[in-house]
């Protein structure tokens, strides 16, 4: 049982972080292996994000001295937070992958560490974001293949009418 110092020391650094937030995504690290916590710690840091486990009741308090309606005890399993510099669009990815990288014990499901995925807080927008929704924002590619993807819907109905054009005229002459 952690004394009255240690829990004000973590809503210190929770306050810290929260106010460079500008998203916090809920994760369950309930059977999360200890050498996966660290992977999960270190790929965030590389995104400018950190993660923080906090006692619900903690993270209530912390969440309330900030304005932010939202209850973290709707979720009945242990909970670890993301605190995240970025936008939704960016963290989702690396969080995303990182569950969905992680090895599934025999006989478990495909998805079972991407369900450990809880959802998230958007601060700026100050809206609750499901967690259907960061795992399906986590899915997308990036920017730079969305716009390609695009890029080549557009110029293909353009190439096919050309190659009609070639072999008409090839035809004709």
């Amino acid at each position: 049982m952690k004394s009255k110092a240690q829990k004000t020391e973590e809503l210190k650094e929770g306050r810290e972080l929260l106010k460079k937030s500008q998203v916090l995504v809920f994760t369950d690290f309930t059977n999360l292996p200890a050498e996966d916590m660290r992977r999960l710690r270190r790929e965030l840091k590389t995104v400018g994000a950190n993660f923080l486990v906090l006692k619900k009741r903690l993270l209530n308090i912390l969440l309330k001295e900030a304005g932010i309606n939202f209850d973290a005890r709707q979720f009945k399993l242990s909970l670890g937070t993301v605190f995240s510099e970025a936008d939704v669009e960016k963290i989702s990815l690396p969080v995303y992958k990182l569950f969905a990288s992680l090895a599934v014990p025999e006989g478990g499901a495909k998805d079972m560490w991407v369900k450990h995925i809880l959802g998230g807080y958007d601060l700026k927008g100050k809206v609750a974001v499901d967690a259907a929704q960061i795992v399906f924002i986590g899915k997308l590619p990036p920017r730079e293949v969305l716009l390609a993807q695009f890029l080549g819907m557009l110029a293909s109905p353009i190439r096919s009418f050309l190659y009609v054009l070639d072999q008409k005229s090839k035809k004709v002459g």
